[in-house]
């Protein structure tokens, strides 16, 4: 092949492919292989139009520079080596791969088997060796200048204990909006509808499912499914080419700068735990081809792979060159992109060493001592399947995780399951045994009902059974125990008393959510009744099943959820960064919280050991040690009832001031109104009273 570039020498730094004005430098990562070649193509992407040996090799890194070369040129790489499996090499010259830097990718590999290094139905299985070339199948790496015109974008910097998450997908939230141009882009995602709606309801930080480049599994494919989530990363530099309109990386700092300019930040759901070349069985797209022994965690039979994220590979965070691909990326994704944090997916995994996890691993140290990304909101996903992997608690400041006995203690409290009302309790205050500690404040609990991964809120209080047989593996896939309740009949039913019992209880989970210290996350959705039909594991339903029906929104459910955020955002005793521990405060020698049954009396331990108790009153205050100029005489006074109704004895308010019922989860509708004495607490929830200054 003939080609009018010419390489040079170039740079060892910085990795990929890098336009300078005159030209691009490429560096590539490789320390097992022998020989590596850039592969050039034409404008259209169809044709290979030259191949490049990059020249030189520093260390691990090979580089090379084309002087005149511009952006938008297609290109992949092919390195060469020993394929020895065996050993865990498996280099395959044949096989055209994505570079890991890689700024944008124009599309999905096209699935056919030679895509895999080895050849499909050989004796000796992954032993084989396949000579066909890949490139046919591949998508084309694209070289970009990220400059992008930002103007005057102002990151929010939203304090933690301000901030309301909204968990949602790029495509589920917009597909079926009927005032979004662009639907199922990322333009459409920070289109005026969008950004009216989510400053309305009072979010301030929107976590997007993933968005950067990933794979399409081929087992879904063949059963014309859909990678939906977007959980098998292949290019953690580049955005996901079905979110771009015109292809044009430009699209997501758009959608970023918009989402900036009404005040939301951007909190990406990212996958550094794992790629989508899954086992020795899976195909040759990228790191298994550019250096499997580097980028992967082996077994000791290194022909295998220690599978710790039950996806088939664990990446090998623990090598230096790996654990830089990540950092990069993550300062590429602050600095270039704008983003303002992000959430790990399977986080324990990143955290493994040789002899477990260790929350002084390498990653964890290098996050920390980053000056680009200590400024950034950082949310771990605290499991894995590996031993020793579920790590609730364990992930050292300045780290916020995922808190499952969060969501499992309130829905089962609400389920009316005995003996659950300690655990309300602590969920209440911050989960205290979990996360007080090493200086963590109590915003490091990401409270969440419910999750892209379960049941919707709708669907919790509608399904007693997971129904995932769209999913084509008999049901057998999802979480089995859902702590959910179908208040007496299974699925869609038109039984007024079913219907108001269901609305009642979603009142009260959301109600408890938002009254909880710590930092809530609300799934797209749940605010205007959203339901899958009972499917807890739609990671493959790119359909009706997923995206929001708009049109069927629960108006009154949205009304009130943006209610439950007002009085969060109004009252700053709710979201709190100390713990509440019982402790007396200096502006009044009152303690912080009180924990009360309802005829007044302080809950004593033998109460606390009762499982009927399902009727528990708190007042709260500001902490014991809040800085002067955070203390107030003001409190809250919450009431979370999931049996029978009850007269509730009311605190004894100080001259002056005053009892103001602002919440009747029972009479959503109803204005706040004063109340002294007693109150009544109707069966199955929630009463929220605040102390103001008389009237």
């Amino acid at each position: 092949m003939t080609s009018p570039f010419v390489m040079t020498a170039g740079r060892a730094a910085p990795l990929g492919a890098t336009f300078d004005g005159d030209g691009v430098n490429f560096a590539v990562f490789s320390e097992h292989a022998t020989r590596m070649v850039l592969c050039l193509f034409s404008e259209d992407g169809k044709h290979e139009v030259a191949r490049l040996d990059l020249p030189e090799r520093d260390g691990d890194v090979w580089h090379g520079y084309v002087s005149g070369m511009r952006p938008g040129q297609k290109y992949g790489l092919r390195a060469h080596g020993r394929y020895a499996p065996e050993e865990g090499h498996r280099f395959n010259a044949n096989k055209l791969l994505i570079d890991p830097y890689a700024k944008r990718l124009t599309g999905h590999p096209d699935w056919h088997d030679s895509l895999m290094g080895y050849t499909l139905g050989a004796p000796n299985g992954d032993l084989s060796f396949d000579k066909r070339d890949s490139a046919p199948h591949m998508p084309r790496c694209v070289v970009e200048d990220p400059a992008f015109s930002w103007g005057r974008d102002k990151a929010p910097q939203t304090p933690i204990q301000n901030s309301v998450i909204y968990e949602a997908h790029v495509k589920g939230l917009t597909a079926l909006h009927p005032s979004v141009d662009l639907p199922g882009t990322f333009l459409g995602m920070a289109s005026d509808p969008m950004l009216d709606y989510l400053t309305d309801l009072g979010i301030t930080a929107i976590e997007l499912l993933p968005a950067q480049a990933f794979l399409n599994d081929r087992f879904l494919v063949e059963k014309n499914l859909t990678n939906y989530w977007g959980y098998q990363t292949l290019g953690f530099f580049a955005p996901e080419p079905r979110y771009l309109h015109r292809g044009q990386i430009a699209e997501f700092q758009q959608m970023v700068a918009r989402f900036h300019s009404a005040g939301i930040e951007v909190i990406m759901d990212v996958v550094y735990n794992h790629t989508g070349e899954g086992s020795e069985l899976g195909p040759t797209l990228a790191f298994r081809g550019l250096d499997n022994a580097s980028y992967y965690r082996l077994a000791d039979s290194p022909r295998h792979y220690i599978n710790d994220t039950g996806t088939g590979n664990t990446l090998n965070v623990d090598h230096p060159m790996v654990l830089r691909m990540v950092m990069d990326s993550l300062r590429y994704w602050v600095e270039v992109m704008h983003v303002d944090g992000f959430r790990f997916d399977l986080c324990s995994t990143l955290g493994r060493t040789d002899t477990g996890f260790d929350r002084g691993a390498a990653f964890f140290d290098a996050i920390r001592q980053d000056p680009v990304l200590t400024g950034t909101k950082l949310i771990a996903e605290p499991w894995d399947i590996g031993p020793g992997g579920y790590q609730l608690g364990a992930f050292p400041p300045p780290f916020m995780e995922w808190n499952d006995k969060y969501r499992d203690s309130v829905r089962r409290f609400w389920r009316m399951d005995q003996g659950m009302a300690p655990a309300l309790a602590d969920r209440l205050t911050g989960s205290a045994l979990q996360f007080d500690h090493s200086g963590r404040p109590a915003t490091s609990s990401v409270n969440l009902l419910t999750a892209h991964d379960g049941f919707t809120l709708n669907d919790v209080v509608s399904y007693n059974e997971k129904h995932n047989m769209a999913n084509g593996e008999d049901g057998q896939d999802g979480h089995g125990e859902n702590f959910s309740d179908n208040m007496g009949v299974e699925g869609e039913t038109q039984k007024p008393a079913v219907l108001s019992a269901r609305a009642q209880r979603r009142r009260n989970l959301m109600a408890t959510l938002l009254l909880s210290q710590g930092t809530p996350m609300i799934l797209a959705g749940d605010e205007v009744g959203h339901s899958q039909g009972g499917n807890n594991n739609a990671y493959c339903q790119d359909n009706a099943i997923s995206w929001i029906d708009w049109s069927k929104a629960d108006s009154d459910f949205h009304a009130f959820t943006r209610r439950m955020i007002a009085l969060r955002r109004d009252h700053p005793i709710l979201r709190q960064k100390l713990f509440l521990h019982a402790h007396e405060r200096a502006i009044d020698g009152k303690a912080d919280v009180f924990w009360r049954m309802p005829d007044g009396a302080p809950i004593s331990d033998e109460q606390w050991q009762d499982p009927a108790l399902n009727c528990i009153c708190t007042e709260l205050r500001t902490a014991s040690g809040t800085p002067f100029y955070g203390a107030t005489e003001t409190a809250i006074f919450a009431v979370f009832n999931s049996g029978d109704a009850v007269s509730v004895t009311l605190p004894e308010a100080a001259q002056g001031r005053a009892w103001r019922c602002e919440i009747d989860t029972a009479r959503p509708a109803s204005p706040a109104r004063p109340e002294a004495g007693q109150i009544d607490c109707a069966a199955h929830s929630v009463l929220v009273l605040v102390l103001e200054q008389a009237a």
